[in-house]
């Protein structure tokens, strides 16, 4: 196993990812199938909200969102690390043409039944995670070490833009196709990712060549017991999934809820004020950390920025003030991309090299499969003792695993 570099991480300069042309490129690429992502969202909820009325199908579209990535990115980390990662990006980008059209293709046919919706579901989470491990591993063969903090905070960005711009895209492209062939139309937003890793620079061949077998539930275990001894990845691994398991993105599904009992003006209008001044605060800080270049990445940083942002959901989750919600929401997005950014860049730059697909999967494993327990702590009690109430509780109690967090890094680095 290679020694892991310990030092911590450097900027290279303002937007120093984007001077790389293949970087470009793929950044292109990800934004238009990010916004093909979450049209087909906007699209496909739409119409089986219409068709069913089901709370339950809601439930397991979010489930079946988050779980692949629960079970399998530590297995598709192995395959990358094994096998060429744009080729199983590739795997991804073709699951996601196949849900796009089997939408559409039921829409059509008005056929769709409740199974069909949720294979459908199924084959669009499946694709997220052959997706989104191995384009992760591929920043480092694009950039390279010293630019892949600027590439995963660009990258950061170009998720939330994808996010910002693709309901609004989705709602248009109903509006003028309608939802059957507009659907279908959404499949040609995924080509050009898939068309452009035939020519993306391959990864370096000076690495070591990456050859250990693909174990599946093994693999999980002996990648927690290879970071163990690693105390730069261990405390991001745990600060990827304390804040993913206590939070997530649980509070975004509540939002129309918080609109509703902040009475400010129509409810729909105020629902998506809410959720935009967050993904504002995301881009706002991905610009900001490019164009200052200045904060280095350390443990003890990334997780000061996670509290941080458990202190802005808490301020946001007891107030009753409508102008005062949106500038907390601003300042939680600024940041989660902050410090999810640079916990995610400090994880790959200290991943053993044989390893790496493995590791950056245990993240992921970590960072976005806890997301589908976080409609327990904040959904489900919701439910019980109020929205207001779960989610603040939630942040209280994730700021205080995050202070026991800061202080046994701040022990590991003093040792």
């Amino acid at each position: 196993m290679n020694p892991l570099p310990q030092n911590p991480v450097v900027a290279s300069g303002s937007f120093a990812a984007m001077k790389s042309v293949p970087y470009r490129l793929q950044f292109i690429a990800y934004v238009l199938a990010m916004m093909a992502d979450n049209i087909e969202h906007v699209i496909s909820y739409w119409v089986v909200f219409q068709k069913f009325h089901s709370p339950t199908l809601g439930g397991f579209a979010v489930l079946s969102h988050w779980l692949p990535f629960l079970l399998f990115s530590v297995a598709v980390g192995g395959l990358a690390d094994r096998f060429d990662p744009r080729r199983i990006i590739q795997c991804g980008m073709l699951l996601f043409i196949v849900a796009s059209a089997g939408w559409g293709f039921f829409f059509i046919t008005d056929t769709i039944q409740m199974w069909h919706a949720m294979l459908l579901l199924v084959i669009h989470g499946c694709a997220g995670v052959l997706w989104q491990t191995p384009n992760q591993l591929l920043l480092y063969d694009l950039v390279g070490p010293a630019d892949l903090p600027s590439a995963v905070r660009l990258n950061a960005m170009a998720r939330y833009l994808g996010i910002l711009v693709g309901p609004a895209v989705g709602g248009v492209i109903m509006l003028t196709l309608g939802t059957s062939h507009g659907i279908i139309f959404n499949t040609l937003f995924y080509l050009p990712m898939l068309l452009w890793l035939f020519w993306a620079p391959v990864r370096d061949k000076s690495v070591a060549a990456r050859r250990f077998a693909v174990r599946g539930l093994a693999d999980i275990v002996l990648t927690m017991r290879a970071i163990g001894t690693q105390p730069v990845l261990t405390a991001m691994t745990w600060l990827a999934g304390l804040t993913s398991f206590m939070i997530g993105n649980a509070y975004h599904a509540q939002m129309p809820g918080f609109a509703g009992d902040l009475g400010h003006g129509d409810p729909g209008v105020s629902y998506s004020v809410l959720l935009a001044a967050d993904a504002a605060g995301a881009l706002l800080a991905g610009i900001a950390l490019e164009s200052w270049g200045r904060l280095k990445g350390t443990p003890r940083t990334a997780i000061t920025l996670a509290m941080l942002w458990s202190v802005a959901l808490l301020g946001f989750a007891a107030v009753r003030i409508y102008p005062v919600a949106i500038v907390l929401l601003f300042f939680a997005g600024f940041f989660e991309l902050s410090f999810n950014t640079m916990a995610q860049a400090l994880v790959q730059l200290n991943a053993p090299h044989d390893i790496r697909g493995r590791v950056v999967g245990l993240y992921n494993m970590a960072g976005l499969g806890m997301r589908a327990f976080s409609g327990i702590t904040v959904g489900l009690f919701g439910a019980a003792i109020g929205i207001h109430w779960s989610l603040g509780l939630s942040a209280a109690v994730l700021m205080a695993l995050l202070c026991l967090l800061y202080g046994r890094a701040t022990r590991k680095t003093a040792g």
